[in-house]
């Protein structure tokens, strides 16, 4: 039998199928993301708070650079074999060379549901996976932008588009600034100094919605995401199978840096779990907002259809519940 948070998935995917009206009223689903993030970055801050002598500042930084590594293999990828218009490469670029939350907390409860250890500083995967290939693919679409307008110099078209991407284009601080400030990053980043300086003793008072409640409300959040998931995928695609194909497919490919490093570096089976769900999945809340924002041209429709409405359920439904198995069976 699957993990019980899956079937919550699998419920959820099965209502919007049959176009059920069963649905997750919009400010409910807002609590139970801020919960679940503030969830998330508490459980790593009492871990940090309990064995914070234990982390690996180094490793980090190597876990940090696959942020940066990734985007630069999956562009020409995209652009060539998926023959995608180049901002729209440079945008499911950013959004695969990012991470999903949701993954992460899925890769979590299953780590747990095997008893897998966890290393103290697991949760910072997540916030160190986020940001480095937005940043990079919004100052790689920057540089691309410049240099077609310099080499168009003198001419109206050239001037023209000049002024709309002064007009529509973030500066790179004010991307850092919309990156860093997000909501997910504040929540996660929060939990984690929450949980870090209070610990068990000063969470007692909260533990039981915060702490004990994670499972229901991970259940609850992956209901929402079943039904979006259908949504965003009715009517199939057929004219995208190249990007439907590489959705399909690239998890498989992109697990294997995140479990190679892990293992590498001797991280704790639980740890090597999640760093491979972390980079076999795509970003489906912060680099939509970002990419939106900076690059209006992109069609996040196709990104949102890639990471969420393909990526995502494979990831949920199989690619991390076989990897759980084997590396619990390990």
């Amino acid at each position: 039998m699957p993990d019980i948070v899956v079937a919550f998935f699998a419920l959820g995917l099965i209502a919007g199928l049959v176009k059920s009206d069963l649905k997750v009223p919009g400010q409910i689903y807002e609590i139970l993301t801020i919960l679940l993030m503030l969830s998330i970055g508490i459980k790593g801050g009492l871990a940090l708070h309990s064995g914070g002598d234990s982390i690996v500042w180094s490793n980090l930084l190597l876990i940090m650079a696959l942020g940066f590594l990734l985007p630069p293999i999956l562009f020409p990828v995209l652009r060539k074999l998926v023959r995608l218009p180049r901002v729209d490469a440079i945008s499911i670029a950013a959004h695969y060379g990012s991470v999903s939350a949701g993954t992460f907390a899925v890769a979590w409860a299953l780590a747990e549901s095997y008893q897998l250890p966890l290393a103290a500083d697991t949760t910072l995967y997540l916030v160190i996976l986020e940001l480095p290939a937005i940043v990079l693919m919004l100052a790689f679409y920057h540089w691309r932008a410049q240099k077609e307008v310099a080499g168009a110099e003198g001419t109206l078209q050239a001037a023209n588009t000049q002024a709309k991407n002064a007009s529509s284009s973030a500066s790179m601080g004010a991307i850092w600034h919309e990156a860093l400030t997000s909501r997910g990053v504040i929540l996660l980043m929060g939990g984690v100094a929450i949980g870090w300086l209070y610990g068990p003793a000063g969470l007692a008072s909260i533990e039981g919605l915060v702490l004990n409640g994670f499972s229901a409300l991970l259940a609850l959040f992956l209901l929402e995401m079943g039904i979006t998931t259908a949504r965003i995928c009715r009517p199939f695609p057929f004219k995208l199978w190249r990007l439907v194909l590489f959705a399909a497919l690239a998890p498989l490919v992109m697990l294997w840096p995140g479990l190679l490093l892990g293992i590498y570096l001797e991280l704790p089976t639980g740890s090597i779990l999640v760093l491979s769900a972390l980079t076999a999945s795509a970003s489906y809340i912060a680099a939509p907002a970002a990419i939106r924002a900076a690059i209006p041209s992109a069609d996040i429709g196709k990104a949102m259809l890639a990471a969420l409405g393909i990526t995502f359920p494979l990831n949920v439904l199989v690619y991390i519940p076989v990897l759980a198995l084997l590396l619990g069976s390990y």
